[in-house]
């Protein structure tokens, strides 16, 4: 679906991706984590050119993107980030109806498309459509936010950090909400967070990010029962890896396991 071969980025002469290489399944959810600077937030938006890589292809569908029309890429790729970036002047009907509305869809589809976005978030559409950004809760923008990048229809969805400003029952309960909601539109999902526990919740697999280089690429259980060095076990921390180790009791080296994360302690 999504491909990167050897990407790099370099800015001043300091290279920010290393020669990264990874592919992004169909109607996956893939996570880029990693601390401040290790390039995850680059990374992603390399996928719907908002940067431009210094080296290396970038594949969809195995089409290269740098031959694409970016204004025509981007429309096609939903884009989710923690500003939300509700228009304010706008109606939530109007936000959420906007870029059906510059791909040429019909008034009567794209407004069936608003009702039914709605309602898949728990916004009564009769109750919110009608309403502007200012008169609702953070969590209730984020949710127009989430479904205003499906609005239309994207194969591929960017999610930047889109719930870390929230307080955290409204987080937690979004993040419960996008798990749910992914079993049902099956989207290829990219998703930026700087949250271990946010990361471990939703993610099909997980991309951790150090200095522009993948430290490790795996599912989240078999990051947490095979931790690729010191820096994932530190990440990670020792003690949400004994929490989790009764996850691992079919693992042949748990034992070993346990020793590892005991001497991080």
């Amino acid at each position: 679906m999504i491909t990167f071969q050897d990407v790099r980025k370099v800015y001043n002469q300091n290279e920010i991706i290393k020669g990264i290489n990874f592919t992004v399944n169909q109607g996956e959810l893939f996570v880029l984590i990693g601390p401040s600077g290790c390039g995850k937030t680059t990374t992603m938006k390399m996928i719907n050119r908002l940067i431009e890589p210094t080296g290396g292809l970038i594949k969809i569908n195995g089409e290269n993107i740098a031959e694409k029309d970016p204004v025509h890429l981007r429309r096609d790729i939903g884009y989710v980030i923690q500003q939300i970036g509700l228009f304010p002047h706008m109606t939530i009907a109007q936000n959420v109806a906007l870029v059906p509305k510059l791909k040429k869809m019909k008034a009567e589809e794209y407004e069936k498309r608003v009702d039914e976005l709605l309602t898949m978030v728990g916004l009564e559409p009769g109750k919110f459509k009608m309403r502007y950004p200012s008169e609702l809760s953070g969590g209730q923008q984020q949710r127009v936010g989430v479904i205003r990048a499906m609005a239309a229809n994207p194969s591929i969805i960017l999610m930047d950090e889109p719930f870390s400003a929230l307080d955290p029952i409204s987080r937690e309960q979004l993040q419960d909400e996008l798990v749910k909601l992914q079993k049902t539109i099956k989207k290829t999902i990219v998703f930026v967070t700087h949250d271990m526990d946010e990361a471990l919740k939703i993610a099909d697999r997980i991309c951790l990010l150090k200095d522009g280089e993948i430290v490790q690429l795996d599912t989240p259980q078999n990051i947490l029962a095979n931790p690729a060095n010191d820096f994932v076990v530190e990440f990670i921390g020792s003690k949400r890896l004994q929490q989790n180790l009764k996850l691992f009791k079919g693992f042949k080296d748990e034992n070993k396991f346990q020793r590892e994360v005991a001497g991080n302690e």
